[in-house]
């Protein structure tokens, strides 16, 4: 009998450590944009595909930073505004994109100037509970992919 506690335990341990690992949220491209060594702020430009039921991106931070915020762009009595937001929507088997002309992240308070080339740690939290890690390269507009980057300037 003895066994087959241990052998429950193990099958159990095993599910619950496969379910931790399996995302259905998963990075197709991203970056955060560069900016002069005197300038703060940045922002960060991604595309997310989900695999799974719906959620909503609720939050986002890295160590880079004293903090990072949903953002969006409004127009407003002719000027083009950034709002904070609580959430993006995520649909079910469907993508996010932030991008320079609507929805981002911003990335205030940098504790130091970023490099260009320079991997950053960003972590993403979900309405569902999820976190996922990913790690962001700092590029120049003149290198982010076209369909993400329209030459806004923060």
């Amino acid at each position: 009998m003895a066994i087959f506690k241990q052998l429950f335990k193990v099958i159990l341990l095993a599910g619950i450590s496969a379910s931790a690992f399996a995302s259905n949220i998963m990075l197709e491209q991203g970056y955060i944009r560069a900016m002069p060594a005197s300038v703060p702020n940045t922002a960060a430009y991604l595309t997310l595909s989900n695999h799974g039921p719906a959620t909503e991106l609720v939050s986002a931070s890295t160590p880079v930073a004293r903090e990072a915020m949903l953002h969006t762009l409004i127009e407003e009595d002719g000027l083009v505004k950034m709002r904070h937001v609580a959430a993006f929507p995520l649909p079910e088997h469907g993508q996010l994109t932030l991008q320079s002309s609507g929805d981002h992240i911003m990335i205030m308070g940098l504790k130091a100037p970023l490099q260009l080339g320079q991997k950053v740690p960003v972590t993403l939290g979900f309405a569902n509970g999820e976190t996922l890690n990913i790690e962001l390269e700092v590029k120049s507009p003149h290198d982010a992919p076209a369909a993400q980057e329209h030459h806004h300037h923060h």
